[in-house]
């Protein structure tokens, strides 16, 4: 097992099945509508019985209070105006894919009306929708409100939004080339506040994941990333921040005007040790703890992992150690030497950029101009990520409370992928234990939204083509007691009595009959204890998959497939001693074995080294295959070997032809200008030289003879061409005058 961070993996166990769309064993509830896409808002009522849905150009109202089953109730189109689409194309957007009103925001602003705003074509509007008959609050025809500020131009953008007190907190891109980012306070009666774009308190690339505000708390938290303008050694550092507000905040009344007086931000800390860090976010979630405070769970990766080589990674932080940082010291820019140092002065009272602020103290306004930057950085819990999974991106994360038959509380966290897998994990002392991964479409896409519903045990999927409804756990899956205690889901708990894995909130009586073991997860113990002579093997380890008997003549290559029953497994062979070396690995892990004499014996597919999932037992009796049949597999070694030989006379007849041509080549380059090859001096002549590069004692005036002559002119030919031979593609240059 992995100790602290990482995927806790105990040797010998399953690993979490991979649960197909389709699969019987996990019931997933689909809903979608005709010529609607994008169903990327939820938003879900306080009795859990209606589910809102902003989509491109719709807004739908889906009954959903029974699970199992999603009604549509009733639909609003909504999309932009035959003039925004004109002037969305004029600006060089796409009519295809862009020129739609995308609804971004969907919030409950009272008991009678929602509030939303789109996209609109590169125009963003809101408007209210009456709840009761579900239609445009403002009128068919009539012009909507302004929603800049709200809701971004693009997009592609991210963006949050959440409603506090009737007041609209938007983090967001505030005009239409998308660099500038701002932090905003709308509706309601008080002045708009926002962030102030002329002191860069937000870079031009701030990307917006994620906003919350716990009751009776007077702050907001904003969760982004942005390049860091601190680490001037790099060119581009992405890193997580947090920014903090107060509700109380009114903006000042000569410094700030209409600007946040209470606008701080800090840096998230993720990562290994002797790893990149994890400085990419793309989403968070807050779990409210009992008492007021709160965790926040993100999801991360890092922007020097790309492809399948990336990983990412779960962090959780205390509310506490975020407001440690804030209550911290301060960074400011050094004008002189334009570097972020700590801030060393002297201490105000009122502390700046607290919620005790008030809209007169001109000297503490001034400071929080150019010290809205924290020098500390907010530290995960344990010092390191919950969870890091290999080839993979996680785009969503939800995560829901839930006590096992002992009452102990357990965290499960929901995690969506950009390939449409969604991985169930359950937090333990010692890291994250990954229960289950679904896929949840036939073709991959990434998920957009996920929406826990507690009170009916359904988590909502929201993706391109439409909505699902997954149940939280499907207890029914683990047939027996090892299975159901080795999956170490707080959900499930083995009944011993009806020998079943059923739900553990139904154990409300007699609890020595429910067997769990999530911290665990030992059914050797656990099972024993519960074991009834009656179900002998209800207790014990899950079912060994059948031997497969067959029985191919000699030289037939036979295939044995490997049972894919999860993505988070690895998958290894074991196979005879003799057949070691004789058998090909393909990449869905099927082994292919060529029937020879020795081959015989038994071949065990494993997932997570220890745990059968395919066994096969291939026996040299010249018979068909065990338990069918049938005439015996044809073989193809006559024909095997007949194409082996003409495919070894066919490249060793194209080898002489391409040494002949090589050979012939040899010659031309030796005789360009009429030059010959020179050959080696006589071994005479090549005494006469000296070691030391000296010229000699000289030859006797007319004692070359007629040979030697024309050998010394052909020498000399060479060396004057020799300076035009080109060593990287042995071409010879001719200058442009020469003739030849």
């Amino acid at each position: 097992m992995e100790d602290g961070g990482g995927v806790c993996v105990t040797p010998g166990l399953p690993s979490p099945p991979l649960l197909l769309p389709g699969d019987p064993r996990r019931t997933l509830t689909h809903f979608s509508q005709d010529n609607v896409s994008h169903y990327d808002i939820f938003l879900l009522d306080d009795s859990e019985e209606q589910l809102y849905v902003g989509a491109r150009d719709w807004l739908l109202a889906l009954t959903v209070g029974t699970p199992g089953s999603i009604r549509a109730k009733a639909s609003i189109r909504w999309g932009p105006t035959d003039e925004k689409t004109s002037e969305c194309a004029f600006k060089k957007k796409s009519q295809e894919t862009e020129c739609f009103n995308f609804i971004r925001v969907l919030v409950a602003l009272n008991q009678t009306h929602l509030y939303a705003c789109g996209t609109y074509a590169f125009s963003p509007a809101c408007t209210y929708i009456h709840l009761e008959s579900f239609t445009l609050a403002s009128g068919r025809g009539q012009s909507f409100l302004d929603g800049k500020g709200q809701c971004p131009f693009d997009p592609q953008h991210t963006y949050t939004a959440l409603l506090v007190d009737g007041e609209l907190y938007a983090g967001t891109m505030n005009n239409f080339q998308g660099n500038e980012p701002i932090i905003s306070r709308s509706l309601g009666t008080r002045t708009l506040l926002k962030t102030d774009a002329f002191l860069r308190w937000l870079s031009a690339d701030a990307a917006f994941v994620a906003s919350f505000s716990l009751p009776g708390d007077d702050k907001v938290y904003f969760f982004f990333e942005e390049t860091a303008d601190e680490f001037d050694f790099f060119e581009r550092l992405l890193v997580p921040r947090v920014a903090r507000v107060c509700k109380s905040d009114v903006g000042g009344d000569k410094v700030l005007q209409k600007k946040w007086t209470t606008f701080l931000k800090a840096q998230l800390e993720c990562s290994e040790p002797g790893h990149f860090p994890f400085n990419v976010i793309h989403h968070a979630f807050a779990l409210p703890r009992h008492n007021g405070s709160a965790d926040f769970y993100a999801v991360f990766t890092s922007q020097w992992q790309e492809g399948s080589a990336g990983s990412a990674a779960v962090c959780a932080y205390r509310q506490k150690d975020l407001e440690e940082v804030f209550e911290g010291k301060y960074k400011e820019l050094n004008k002189e030497s334009s570097r972020w140092t700590v801030y060393s002065g002297p201490d105000m009272s009122p502390r700046p950029g607290s919620c005790s602020m008030t809209a007169s103290m001109d000297k503490a306004l001034s400071f929080m101009k150019d010290h809205f930057l924290m020098d500390g950085k907010v530290s995960p819990l344990r010092g390191q990520p919950l969870l890091v999974k290999s080839d993979v991106t996680y785009t969503r994360i939800t995560v829901h409370e839930t006590r096992g038959v002992r009452g102990t509380l357990y965290r499960v966290m929901f995690l969506a992928t950009d390939k449409g897998l969604l991985h169930k994990a359950v937090e333990l002392p010692g890291g994250a234990h990954i229960v289950e991964s679904i896929q949840l479409f036939a073709a991959p896409e990434p998920v957009k939204n996920l929406l826990l519903a507690p009170g009916k045990g359904i988590l909502y999927v929201g993706y391109s083509r439409g909505v699902l409804q997954v149940p939280l756990a499907n207890c029914s899956l683990h047939r027996s007691c090892a299975e159901c205690v080795l999956a170490r889901d707080p959900y499930c708990a083995w009944h011993s009595p009806g020998g079943a894995c059923l739900p553990a909130h139904l154990a409300t009586e007699n609890k020595s009959a429910w067997l769990q073991d999530v911290e665990r997860g030992r059914p050797d113990t656990v099972c024993h204890r519960g074991r009834s002579a009656a179900m002998p093997r209800s207790w014990g380890a899950p079912e060994d998959p059948a031997v497969q008997g067959l029985s191919p003549p000699l030289n037939t290559v036979v295939q044995l497939p490997c049972p894919r029953r999860s993505a988070l497994a690895t998958y290894s062979w074991q196979q005879p001693g003799s057949a070691q070396g004789h058998t090909v690995l393909q990449p869905d892990h099927t082994l292919v074995v060529v029937m020879q004499q020795g081959m015989e014996g038994t071949y065990t597919c494993q997932a997570t080294d220890t745990w059968p999932v395919a066994r096969y037992q291939l026996r040299d009796s010249g018979g068909a295959q065990l338990g069918r049949e049938g005439p015996p597999p044809r073989s193809y070694w006559s024909q095997f070997v007949t194409v082996t030989v003409l495919l070894a006379v066919t490249l060793a007849g194209a080898a002489c032809l391409a040494l002949m041509a090589y050979r012939d080549q040899l010659r031309a380059r030796s005789k360009v200008r009429g030059c010959s090859t020179p050959h080696s001096p006589p071994a005479r002549q090549r005494e006469k030289v000296p070691l030391n590069g000296g010229t000699g004692e000289p030859p006797a005036p007319g004692a070359a003879t007629e040979e030697e002559e024309e050998d010394e002119g052909s020498q000399a030919c060479c060396l004057q061409l020799g300076g035009d031979v080109d060593v990287d593609n042995n071409r010879l240059h001719v200058p442009a005058g020469d003739t030849a």
